[in-house]
């Protein structure tokens, strides 16, 4: 019964068309509340052929060097057949290491899973909004994947300037 729920950051993000930063209720964030201070160390991005996957990406790698943070772990999960990961180039000038992980299942439950596993600090992922009547009725990959997450997520909408 999703569609009873009310929800107010969805819908401006959706408006709004840029990437935007979602931090669940009850999730400190990587940022401190003390002192400012940043923790990132593990970084998911999820990725499929289709929305495009490079934005996030690079998203990753401008949070990264922007924040100058220290040498961390970007992982790359594709949840699918091996065979469909997505080609994507990764960043050379950054002292994090960058793996690919592929898994098969539910994207959003496996997200999630990989998510905990990792204790992942961020979860950056590209967006296109509902595609079709499943979509339309229970939310689509990364509207799941909000819902849940213990950790921020930041969404890259397809046709933003990111993605």
């Amino acid at each position: 019964m999703r569609w009873l729920g009310k929800s107010v950051g969805g819908p401006i993000a959706r408006r709004a068309g840029q990437m935007t930063l979602f931090t669940p209720h009850g999730v400190e964030g990587f940022v401190s509340r003390q002192d400012g201070s940043i923790s990132l160390r593990n970084i998911l991005i999820p990725v499929a052929i289709k929305p495009r996957p490079q934005p996030s990406v690079e998203a990753a790698a401008r949070l990264i060097r922007n924040l100058q943070l220290p040498a961390g772990m970007v992982t790359v999960l594709h949840v699918g057949p091996a065979a469909e990961m997505p080609s994507l180039k990764f960043p050379k000038e950054t002292d994090w290491t960058w793996t690919k992980v592929v898994k098969v299942g539910e994207p959003a439950d496996v997200i999630l899973q990989t998510a905990a596993e990792l204790r992942t600090d961020v979860i950056i992922m590209t967006t296109e909004g509902p595609d079709g009547f499943l979509d339309a009725l229970r939310g689509t990959t990364s509207e799941r994947v909000l819902r849940k997450a213990r950790c921020p997520v930041a969404n890259l909408p397809v046709g933003s300037m990111l993605g």
